[in-house]
């Protein structure tokens, strides 16, 4: 079983990710179009961490 992702809604989703792996993280899976409009993406941060990112159009 997975474990829940917790995502925070971004302005901007590519420049977040451009900041976090700049940071150390690793891009997990990349944007991606879910529909309505709404883009996702998670990565792993140094201490193996899964989080996400959205953004709203």
């Amino acid at each position: 079983m997975a474990s829940p992702i917790a995502y925070w809604e971004v302005p901007d989703i590519e420049a977040k990710l451009a900041e976090v792996t700049a940071a150390g993280a690793t891009v997990k899976e990349p944007v991606r179009d879910v529909g309505g409009g709404r883009l996702v993406a998670t990565f792993t941060d140094p201490d193996g961490n899964v989080l996400g990112v959205l953004q709203d159009r």
